[in-house]
């Protein structure tokens, strides 16, 4: 199979392109970037060539890209990608705007590509763990659940709004209401949240907590934060807390590190649990090969924006708003 990755500006685009590289059946074509000195810097760094032109990079041999751009081109690059025949992957949030992401879902259905949502986090074991342990019923029906993805500030594009689409609350909310969304197989239904800036000096949220209600009654919280100071050992975190009828189960997707004292550096966290971006890549890659659905849609990437953007409704009205 031949991939291109469709620009380098989500952090995330070095990782799937170095998963690309370590799988024998897969080629990684080269880069395309409208930022020149980014896309030439990210492809001599990967050995990979660099595209300047969109057109001649869509007018490859390729069998699919994956989109890592700011989040306020997603929609231009999916759907221009999709008419020219390409399979999808598209990091989060999957827009900026519902309407958006409706067009791109709807683009590619016409076209007849496929594309997912960049949710790797269901990949990591511990929530495949817990996502099985919930279907065998080990703790009875779920009454309430409890997430957080606290990080670090990333800064650049996404600290602007026009670019970014939101700050913490839209970057860090996906991930985690993707996976309530999973364990339910329900949608959220109404959102109360609190967002503000209390970390940075930068003029966008990176602080926020929301409480949510799913359409089956099943409460949760969760909490969005770039709250992690430059010091703090890992970028942040992803857990959430199960509670049933039965037990409870507690999930960290980064809970699988090594304790680090170093003389030289201080403390670490590196991380020794499997790659969950390389089974995110895998995955799609087999869908395509396969000509299978893929396992997360543009509709799981949609809903999960939806709540994401209630929140911020709600923090302006501040008062619970309905997720439309």
């Amino acid at each position: 199979m031949k991939v291109g990755i469709l620009s380098i500006a989500h952090m995330h685009a070095f990782s799937y392109a170095k998963c690309l590289l370590k799988m024998n059946d897969v080629e990684l074509v080269g880069i395309f970037d409208d930022n020149e000195k980014r896309g030439k810097e990210g492809s001599e760094q990967l050995g990979v060539s660099y595209y300047n032109s969109l057109d001649t990079f869509l007018s490859t041999d390729l069998d699919a890209v994956i989109v890592c751009s700011e989040n306020s081109k997603h929609k231009s690059f999916v759907i221009e990608a999709a008419r020219a025949g390409k399979h999808i992957l598209c990091e989060k949030p999957l827009a900026t705007l519902k309407k958006d992401a409706l067009e791109m879902i709807d683009v590619c259905r016409e076209e007849g590509v496929k594309l997912q949502t960049a949710f790797p986090v269901r990949y990591n074991e511990s929530m495949v763990k817990a996502k099985r342990a919930v279907e065998r019923g080990e703790i009875g029906d779920i009454l309430s659940m409890r997430g957080t993805n606290r990080g670090k500030n990333p800064g650049g594009w996404f600290v602007e709004e026009n670019q970014s689409g939101g700050g913490a609350v839209l970057d860090h909310t996906v991930h985690i209401i993707d996976i309530m969304r999973w364990l339910l197989e329900d949608e959220v239904e109404e959102v109360y949240a609190e967002v503000d800036t209390f970390f940075a000096n930068d003029a966008i949220d990176d602080a926020g907590l929301m409480t949510l209600k799913f359409r089956n009654g099943v409460l949760a919280s969760h909490d969005p934060s770039w709250s992690r100071s430059d010091a703090y050992p890992a970028w942040g975190d992803a857990t959430i807390e199960i509670i049933g009828t039965k037990g409870r189960i507690y999930a960290d997707a980064f809970a699988e590190h090594l304790h680090v004292y170093s003389n030289e550096t201080g403390y670490s966290q590196p991380f020794v649990g499997a790659d969950m971006d390389h089974r995110l890549v895998e995955d799609f890659l087999r869908t395509v090969r396969e000509n299978k659905p893929t396992s997360i849609t543009g509709e799981d990437g949609m809903h999960a924006m939806d709540v994401a953007l209630a929140a911020y409704r709600s923090a302006k009205q501040h008062q619970a708003v309905k997720v439309k």
